[in-house]
């Protein structure tokens, strides 16, 4: 048991209330976690914007040695995060390691980065020397969805920092823990008090807070297209940037040529891994018609292969973030109107944990509710098609555009299909979980807005000052 107060300035800060954590794999309480109110949400902010100018003044060499040694002392406790985010989430502890890896890679990786991220000199004029400055935005606000709290907690703050900006994360509501002790661990590598704030609490109250807070200079939200709305709502309000990553519907578009063994796999661990619970989640399978049967007959006993258990056991699939999304999942499930080929239930023997059976459910209608939204769960939603064309229009024909993957041995069609297919980020024969560090993430349509992740990312916490001296 352990009571999770909030981070401000480098000190423990309690709450006027809290609420309990309670794990998914069992439905015990781990512990209390404060309920952040406006409040103590704005002293996060004001923290953060006393550090911000002291903290751009550091040469880009100091942060980035910072931001690299932060990411060692992540990896010296990987083990300790791992378990606190495997408690948290009910995700396998094998999992949850890896996050923790992840999460190390995004300040390794920025803080090598701001070493190399300069301005442009414009010689357009010989009688004027021109040239750009890219310049931090101030505050970033962060808030985190509860799928993959390190990762997305890496993916926000060590380019917001690495940049000259301050963050103030707000954490989900259902896994705080992790996210206060790497805000310690960025303290105790040399980070300055301040630049690093963390306010748990409910979405609806410390979330909605910080999005609508006046001293933010920049806001970024991984969650709900609805939650999303009241964000960017909140940040035009505010006449601030905003980032939204708000989900998907990934289709696999699988031909004839493709080799039946590697899509098995990767459909199997693009649907199961963390449950399901993924935005880039591939859960549409778009198949030929001449091999879905074949294939549905692969996917059904891969997933009857899958071993289910709590997180900290480490099987293939942990259960879902709590109950209540269980109901939802099964909801989704039971409204279906195909033929459910394997799962469809929660397992036996489980106890009270939040564990739903991996599901495939086959010939659905793609115009269908399970068709078109997000599950967010582990279950897989598979529709025929008989020509290009078709299969085309088939994975643009929902609301997101987040990811896509195009299984052929055509090269010619690969090529075309990533072009015609709208999504943020096409895989050709394989499929990830965004792709690495290194790759622009984020989508179209409603699946939100702006680019996190590689390179780009950095242009998302920096505004271009142009420099125009006469000569």
């Amino acid at each position: 048991m352990s009571d999770i107060q909030a981070y401000i300035g480098g000190k423990h800060i309690d709450g006027p209330a809290s609420y309990e954590n309670i794990n998914p794999s069992t439905s015990a309480v781990l512990g209390t976690v404060v309920r952040a109110d406006a409040a103590l949400v704005d002293q996060a902010v004001q923290a953060a914007r006393a550090a911000q100018p002291g903290w751009a003044a550091i040469k880009p060499e100091e942060r980035a040695n910072l931001l690299e040694a932060l990411a060692r002392a992540i990896l010296e406790n990987k083990e300790a995060l791992a378990v606190l985010e495997s408690e948290d989430t009910g995700k396998p502890l094998s999992q949850a390691r890896n996050d923790a890896v992840v999460l190390a890679r995004y300040f390794q990786f920025y803080g090598r980065a701001i070493d190399s991220y300069y301005g442009l000199a414009l010689p357009v004029d010989p009688g004027f020397h021109v040239y750009t400055r890219r310049e931090p935005l101030g505050v970033a606000g962060s808030i985190i969805a509860w799928n993959y709290p390190m990762q997305l907690f890496g993916r926000a703050v060590a380019p917001a920092l690495a940049t000259g900006n301050t963050s103030v994360v707000k954490p989900a509501d259902e896994t705080p823990r992790t996210a206060v002790r790497v805000a310690e661990l960025a303290v105790e590598v040399g980070i300055p008090a301040g630049v690093l704030n963390v306010v748990p609490g409910i979405g609806n109250e410390a979330g909605a807070a910080l999005a609508a807070h006046p001293g933010i200079d920049h806001i970024g939200f991984v969650g709900s297209t609805t939650v999303g709305t009241s964000i960017a709502a909140s940040a035009a309000q505010n006449v601030v940037p905003a980032v939204l990553e708000l989900g998907g519907k990934s289709p696999h578009i699988v031909f004839p040529d493709a080799d039946l063994d590697t899509v098995t796999t990767f459909v199997t661990k693009g649907i199961l891994q963390n449950a399901g619970q993924t935005c880039s989640a591939g859960s549409r399978l778009v198949v030929h018609s001449s091999i879905a049967q074949e294939l549905i007959g692969r996917l059904e006993a891969a997933f009857a292969a899958t071993t289910i258990g709590p997180g900290m056991e480490d099987r293939d699939l942990g259960p879902l973030i709590s109950l209540k999304q269980q109901q939802r999942v099964r909801g989704f499930v039971d409204e279906a109107q195909g033929k459910i080929v394997t799962g469809g239930l929660a397992p036996d023997g489980l106890g009270d944990g939040a564990f739903f059976l991996p599901t495939l459910i086959s010939d659905v209608d793609p115009a269908s509710r399970i068709a078109r939204e997000e599950v967010f769960g582990p279950v897989l939603v598979s529709t025929p098609f008989q020509t290009e064309e078709e299969a085309v229009a088939l994975a643009n024909g929902t609301d997101y555009a987040l990811m896509a993957a195009v299984w052929t041995s055509d090269v010619s069609r690969a090529h075309r299909l990533a072009g015609s297919v709208l999504a943020g980020q096409v895989y050709v024969n394989a499929f990830g979980a965004g792709g690495g560090v290194e790759y622009p993430f984020g989508g179209f349509k409603k699946s939100g807005y702006g680019r996190e992740k590689g390179y780009e990312s950095l242009d998302a916490y920096t505004a271009t000052k142009t420099v125009i001296v006469k000569l």
